[in-house]
């Protein structure tokens, strides 16, 4: 690493910043869709045959928050508010958006970038962002990849040992199998098999002889650790590893579905009828991921409840296992270095994932099992080894975590563009994990985006954050309110599960009332645009110029040979079949005067 010294920034909140030997190495790991079935760490909310012993160790030599929880219980959102330290509602970056290209999110700096900027040597590998952006990193090694998936000879597809429908749902969510089970190979499809790579560049998987994505970054970390070891200097550095898994495909060795024999396989808790006292139903349109997949499961076992929780149950659990070891691997890397007892670990995930309570199956959702994540904190020094905070904190307060454990300065905007962090430091929970004292909220607050689910709701809307979900949840309550007004309440003290919606008890109203107030002084008033409607809605999204990509000859027309050559090479980027017969129609739709050529109005007039 280089040996350069570190020049405070002067945007400003130069308190506490230190001097670089001073400073701690920082290890951010985070997992995708991993739920609370964390045994030993977050209570009896998880599933009590889960194995996790790699995060229990880790667990064991620093602090794990039993109540930790997602602002956006979806992949990109998420990511792009607690690695800027932004909420959602903050920024106006509410879903989909690629953060990058939001107004405040583009001017504010990301956890990556205010480390670099601050003299750390920044390296990463995996999924991070939902939307990469390599040059956040010193170093970035590899992209998201949610491989191995099936692939039978033209396409992705779902595992061919996966019943119908679900299997119909695709080869990501709709996916489940051993490795060892290759896909279509006593069957006449050359080429068929386990492929993996990211989107843009697909290769065959051999489980005999390569190792997976999450543990090829696995390996990828604990080579940059040795590496670091030998190198001369004082510069710390700050390493992010991606894992995907457990989010689907759920696709692992065949050893750690063995962990977990379905005969012997505990069902989670869910009660019948769960469902019946909450609002999502009349809200959530039935094609909703989650009501749909559930429903989809249930077809796929002739409504056999057990066997088809069970089942996916075997999957997810035996990809929870597989990323277990995967962060071992790096835990124990750091361990047998020299950088042990100054590097901080931080192990958590996106989101959750809702396993059939509520004939719920994904994320995405207002409750418990969606919201709630893993968070694992080993800061020496500081932290108190072995020790559950019990006071609710959210993903929000990582970025100002680790803005203060590190000693870098406060102020991490770029300009005025930007905005401040919205987070809290929780090292009050660090020092003392039975506090109930900080500088953040009562409790943490989680957005669902309602989107197109809102019929007649418009992305010009002035009140867009009033019309979203809002979760909210302190040590003992969880509150929803909907974008309609109607509300759940949940009493964790006798109801840990969710199972008995109190919103309609006329003697909860003051602590309804009360709660809602809460979240307004996280948000602020919800019936005001966002930054997003304020700045960017006026301007024109920049057409993809999609004549002049199929015109390759720049002679002014598109050939039939110039539109096939370009869609076989779409679809083969894709992992999609190629139908020649069906490019050909379509392109002779597009001619309009029969001519064998397109051009630039025949292709735009199409399109209209």
């Amino acid at each position: 690493m280089m040996n350069k010294s570190l020049k405070a920034m002067v945007l400003g909140g130069l308190v506490g910043v230190v001097s670089a030997a001073e400073r701690p190495n920082v290890v951010l790991i985070v997992c995708d869709d991993l739920n609370d079935y964390i045994t030993g760490i977050q209570g009896q909310a998880g599933h009590p045959q889960t194995l996790t012993p790699h995060m229990e160790k880790l667990a064991s030599s620093g602090v794990a928050f039993r109540r930790a929880y997602s602002n956006h219980p979806v992949c990109a959102p998420s990511r792009s508010s607690f690695l800027t330290g932004i909420y959602g509602h903050t920024s106006g970056n509410l879903f989909w958006n690629k953060w990058f290209q939001n107004p405040v999110l583009k001017n504010s700096r990301s956890l990556m970038d205010h480390f670099k900027q601050n003299g750390y040597h920044v390296v990463g590998s995996g999924k991070m962002m939902h939307h990469g952006k390599p040059d956040e990193w010193s170093e970035f090694k590899y992209k998201a990849d949610y491989g191995p998936m099936a692939y039978d000879g033209e396409k992705r597809v779902a595992h061919p040992g996966v019943p119908k429908p679900f299997w119909d749902i695709g080869s990501v969510d709709g996916s489940w199998g051993a490795l060892e089970d290759i896909p279509y190979a006593d069957e006449d499809k050359p080429g068929s098999g386990w492929i993996y790579g990211d989107w843009s560049k697909l290769k065959r998987f051999n489980p005999e002889t390569d190792l997976t994505p999450d543990e090829m970054n696995a390996e990828w970390a604990v080579n940059q650790i040795e590496s670091f070891s030998k190198q001369d200097g004082d510069q710390p550095f700050f390493l992010g590893v991606g894992f995907i898994r457990p989010h689907t495909p759920l696709h692992v060795a065949k050893k750690y579905f063995e962990m977990f024999p379905l005969d012997e396989l505990e069902m989670p808790l869910i009660k019948d009828g769960d469902a019946d006292d909450t609002h999502y139903r009349e809200i959530f349109d039935p094609g909703h991921k989650g009501l749909r997949y559930y429903k989809t499961l249930m077809d796929s076992y002739d409504g056999d409840k057990e066997r088809a929780i069970k089942t996916f149950t075997q999957a997810y659990l035996a990809c929870v296992a597989a990323v277990d070891e995967c962060i071992g691997d790096v835990v124990e890397a750091i361990d047998n270095s020299p950088y042990k007892d100054n590097t901080i670990i931080v192990v958590t995930s996106d989101h959750g994932w809702q396993m059939g309570q509520k004939d719920y199956l994904f994320k995405n959702s207002p409750w418990e099992e969606s919201c709630r994540v893993p968070l694992v904190v080993r800061a020496p020094g500081v932290a108190k080894a072995g020790r559950v905070a019990e006071h609710p904190v959210s993903l929000i307060d990582l970025y100002p975590t680790l803005v203060d454990l590190c000693g870098l300065p406060k102020e991490t905007r770029k300009n005025k563009n930007g905005a401040p962090l919205d987070g809290y430091s929780v090292r009050p929970f660090l020092e003392n994990p039975q506090s109930r004292t900080w500088e953040g909220p009562e409790g943490a607050l989680s957005m669902i985006y309602v989107g197109e689910l809102n019929k007649g709701f418009s992305s010009e809307d002035k009140n867009m954050l009033k019309n979203q979900h809002w979760s909210y949840r302190t040590e003992r309550w969880r509150y929803i309110r909907y974008f309609d007004g109607v509300e759940e309440l949940y009493d964790h003290e006798s109801d840990p599960r969710e199972w008995t919606n109190l919103a309609g008890s006329p003697e909860h109203a003051a602590i309804k009332k009360k709660l809602h107030q809460q979240i307004l002084e996280i948000t602020g008033p919800l019936d005001r645009k966002t930054p997003t409607q304020q700045t960017v809605s006026s301007k024109p999204k920049k057409k993809w110029n999609w004549f002049g990509t199929l015109d390759t000859n720049k002679d002014g027309i598109v050939t039939e040979g110039e539109w096939l050559t370009w869609n076989k090479k779409s679809a083969v980027k894709k992992g999609d079949s190629f139908n020649e017969a069906k490019q050909k129609e379509y392109f002779a739709a597009r001619d309009a005067n029969g001519d064998g050529q397109l051009t630039r109005k025949e292709l735009e007039e199409s399109l209209k």
